[in-house]
């Protein structure tokens, strides 16, 4: 059996590099090898691990655990031809490994019907051969290739969200949008936010923000809005898809739980803090650990009044260390030199990064020798080398 994989393995690699053979004299090939190597191949006995090893590459670790899905294999000769269907999109070995990590049954499939299927993503949906690969790799898409006919859901998905690129971002957080039923489940939710109001534009921003309400069933999306209707946001809001999006990533008792953790810590009522989460809705997605950090640095630290952050509740929303903190230092240490003084806390942190940068780093790094290494340090988490005066 090693005899006969050494013999196929420069036939596969050849295949990746140029796309040469076609399948049939590759099966062609390959019947003619067997035919020569059969007694040597049922000496040796065959090791699934072995394989998964020295002809996919994977490493032990990764051999071991995807043995077990399919140890009823007894022979190379099916997982050589998947493989060689698999390179001829132009699949490198560390490829190839990662895609039969993530679905080793694929090595049990039958290669015509893997041949057919990518044959349709190029022929029906329009893909090249880079994008097959890129589909293949991220999450879901070895999985999809192996359970079903992926075509009629992407030719669906693609101009749906704006582009491929989309759609792979998507799939990472989500990989049961290729394998969910269209019909019975994808486009009845799109029907469904679409009687609530929302436009197709918003419906594609709602799944970027929480892709999972695509593919639950219609009932659990019924409950989503509903919760949402409950809040007291108005469809006509452009946040209400925000705020039926928090709920389909978190349940409607962490949801209330997290508003009475905000009123217990900005010590106001929960009237005040529905109006903050009226606003943005996107505070709820954060933990509470995460806002409990924010509170106390920015009541705390920057003293600002709790009345404040509910009107201004997107400054929950902003990373403490990357933002939050690293750009109230610097503020600190300019205004301390007599530069940018009186410069409101809100604005500054609202600043996109590059006109922050440009504005307070930038502008005093010479009369501020270390400013720039202070404020690399801090968006790091750790804690700034001394800014000489």
């Amino acid at each position: 059996m090693l005899h006969l994989r050494n013999l196929l393995l420069p036939l596969l690699r050849a295949r990746a590099a140029t796309h040469l053979p076609t399948s049939s004299s590759l099966h062609l090939s390959r019947r003619r090898l067997l035919s020569t190597t059969a007694r040597s191949a049922a000496a040796t006995p065959f090791s699934v691990e072995e394989y998964l090893v020295d002809t996919c590459g994977l490493t032990g670790a990764q051999a071991l655990k995807a043995s077990k899905k399919v140890s009823h294999l007894k022979s190379a000769t099916n997982p050589d031809t998947v493989l060689a269907v698999f390179s001829g999109v132009g699949l490198s070995r560390a490829d190839l490994a990662a895609v039969v990590a993530a679905e080793p049954q694929l090595l049990c499939a039958r290669a015509d019907n893997i041949a057919r299927r990518i044959a349709s993503l190029r022929d029906r949906v329009g893909l090249s051969d880079p994008q097959i690969g890129s589909f293949l790799l991220v999450a879901g898409g070895a999985k999809g290739i192996h359970t079903c006919d992926v075509a009629p859901r992407l030719e669906f998905w693609i101009p749906f969200l704006g582009s491929f690129e989309t759609l792979l971002k998507i799939l990472k957080r989500n990989n049961a949008m290729v394998l969910s039923d269209l019909e019975k489940v994808i486009k009845p939710n799109i029907a469904l936010l679409q009687e609530c109001g929302l436009t197709v534009c918003e419906i594609v921003k709602l799944f970027r923000f929480a892709p999972r309400m695509f593919t639950c069933n219609r009932k659990q999306v019924e409950g989503f809005v509903r919760c949402a209707d409950e809040l007291g946001v108005p469809r006509t809001s452009g946040q209400f898809k925000y705020m039926v999006g928090i709920f389909a990533n978190i349940s409607e008792d962490s949801a209330t739980a997290r508003m009475k953790y905000l009123c217990r810590s900005l010590g106001c009522s929960m009237d005040k803090l529905r109006s903050a989460v009226h606003k943005l809705p996107q505070i709820l997605g954060l933990s509470e650990t995460n806002l409990g950090s924010k509170i106390e640095f920015l009541v705390g630290k920057v003293k600002l009044e709790p009345e404040y952050l509910l009107k201004k509740p997107r400054l929950l929303t902003y990373s403490l260390e990357k933002r939050l903190v690293a750009r109230h230092y610097i503020v600190q240490v300019l205004a301390a030199k007599g530069l940018k003084k009186d410069v409101s806390f809100c604005s500054y942190v609202q600043l996109g990064e590059s006109c922050f940068v440009k504005n307070f780093i930038d502008q005093h790094n010479n009369a501020v020798p270390g400013l720039s290494d202070a404020y690399a340090a801090l968006r790091a988490g750790e804690v700034p080398p001394e800014v000489q005066h």
